[in-house]
């Protein structure tokens, strides 16, 4: 089985995509994380993350994968654990430039699709539903109100021990919108056969309840 998890940014997709994934003994597939693994080494290879071909020569020479440890899932990418540093400001505000590029996104796609060939899995992401998993057996789309996307991404830094303000970080999530939206390839958008599910009031308990019961057909 193939569950594709949409959304913007602070909705609360890779939290509900992973406690999914536990729950029915799936793989969880983290799309964004990739890409942010690509950012992050390309900044600190110092690649301009305008520079597509740069950038692609790194995407498909670079080792990305997950592991598991201890039940937790590690972003492993050139022999190092960066779960954690992939979550930086910094990462935050160059990924959506770098996943923009159709180039990018197509070596990615392929690297995706493959991971989940011979596997059930649960993978989220930006454009799972329409370009990664088009045969998935369920695509939900998981949304929420900018001030709560924002409020979750501001308190996500602070226990990060990231300086944020509110301001600053309902700025970036609205950039990151935009870029998310508008790119030529791979844009998040509502498709016909996606399942909405709005987030703002309702604990990730009650949203994962919301998708068990669509998936078991209760």
């Amino acid at each position: 089985m193939k569950i594709a998890i949409d959304g913007p940014a602070g909705a609360g997709k890779s939290t509900i995509a992973r406690t999914l994934s536990r729950e029915l003994g799936f793989i969880y597939i983290d799309t964004g994380a990739m890409y942010r693994a690509l950012t992050l080494k390309a900044l600190m290879n110092n690649i301009s993350i305008e520079d597509s071909e740069a950038l692609c020569e790194l995407a498909q020479i670079i080792d990305i994968h997950f592991e598991y440890n201890f039940n937790e899932q590690k972003l492993i990418c050139e022999a190092e654990d960066l779960t954690d540093l992939i979550r930086s400001p910094q990462v935050s505000a160059a990924v959506s430039t770098v996943a923009s590029f159709p180039e990018i996104r197509e070596i990615m796609v392929k690297r995706q699709q493959e991971m989940a060939r011979n596997h059930s899995v649960v993978m989220d992401g930006r454009d799972i539903g329409e370009c990664v998993l088009p045969d998935a057996d369920y695509k939900f789309y998981l949304t929420a109100s900018i001030e709560e996307r924002s409020r979750r991404r501001l308190e996500e830094l602070q226990s990060a021990g990231y300086k944020a303000d509110m301001d600053a970080t309902k700025k970036e999530i609205l950039v990151r919108d935009m870029k998310d939206t508008q790119r030529q390839t791979g844009a998040l958008k509502i498709l016909d056969d996606s399942i909405v599910i709005d987030t703002s009031d309702l604990t990730a308990t009650q949203v994962l309840g919301r998708i068990l019961s669509i998936i078991r057909g209760e």
